[in-house]
């Protein structure tokens, strides 16, 4: 069915607040939360930012990637009903209406952004809503089902938290708050692409093209390759930067190391073993360069 089909049946909503609460995605929410504190951490006179406003800071950004999220599974929910990892959601068990959980979505992303303005700054508040945008229509409109590049340049929506947690405190964006940005935008492609190397058989069904599917698994496991070494200067820039001190850089070389350890395996692995291993140390990789850093300011 095409997701915008006015003829669809509309269900009568069974949601609950636990399946509002799914339209969410806590997990991705966690670490958006946890990136985008990091920033706002290391940032330039964050003792003088009020703890209740650094709450605040936090809550609008999780809301508002939370908001991001659920009109993303409003929109898809005609290929997660597809997909093994996705057909349990919400909408695809016909559990809510699609346009309560558009509106939600809607309301969430302007009230996060109108908070984060009006409590901080319209700075953050800014990155903040063109990040949801971004992601919204950028990434899940129009690139994710016409281009194997989809998470290369729509993957940029999530790395804008560490920005937004720095332009919270500061107002600004800087090279140094780029620098945090960056080292997610360039940690997303081999961590979306081990995933969908042992998912390809749902990106497939989907008709989603993901790069293992219009290129196949060796030119996938190439470029991953790629990425994690640049991921190597990258991931280090802080420390160059002054962001962070000299702890931080030996935490960010050993992790980024094993990083691209675990990319060799996946490059001569025949089996999917070490793609699962790769995207599971991947997501343990970004909370622990982003904690090394939160810990050397410390």
């Amino acid at each position: 069915m095409n997701n915008l089909d006015a003829t669809a049946p509309t269900p009568v909503s069974e949601a609950t607040v636990s399946d509002y609460f799914a339209l969410l995605k806590p997990r991705v929410m966690s670490l958006v939360v946890f990136t985008g504190f990091a920033g706002l951490w290391v940032a330039p006179n964050v003792v003088d930012l009020h703890p209740i406003l650094a709450i605040v800071a936090m809550v609008c950004l999780a809301v508002n990637a939370g908001a991001a999220g659920a009109i993303n599974m409003w929109f898809d929910r005609d290929i997660d009903a597809i997909m093994k990892r996705t057909q349990n959601r919400p909408l695809p068990l016909n559990r809510m209406d699609p346009n309560e959980a558009l509106s939600f979505g809607i309301v969430l992303s302007v009230l996060s952004t109108l908070m984060m303005g009006l409590s901080l700054n319209w700075t953050a508040a800014g990155i903040l809503i063109f990040a949801n945008l971004f992601y919204v229509i950028i990434y899940t409109v129009w690139l994710k089902r016409i281009t194997p590049q989809n998470i290369v340049i729509g993957g940029a929506a999530g790395a804008f938290p560490p920005m937004i947690g720095w332009a919270a405190v500061t107002g600004d964006i800087t090279l140094a708050s780029i620098s945090l940005f960056t080292i997610i935008f360039f940690w997303t492609p081999p961590h979306f692409w081990a995933l969908a190397l042992f998912a390809n058989e749902d990106y497939k069904r989907a008709k989603i093209p993901m790069l293992p599917v219009t290129h196949g698994e060796a030119h996938t496991k190439f470029q991953m390759m790629i990425y994690s070494i640049i991921m190597l200067p990258i991931s280090v820039a802080p420390y160059f930067l002054d962001v962070a001190g000299l702890g931080y850089l030996v935490s960010a070389i050993a992790l980024t190391l094993f990083f691209i350890y675990t990319n060799v395996r996946v490059l001569y692995d025949k089996t999917l073993k070490s793609a699962k291993l790769m995207f599971g140390y991947s997501v343990f990789y970004l909370f622990a360069i982003f904690l090394a850093l939160i810990i050397d300011k410390v």
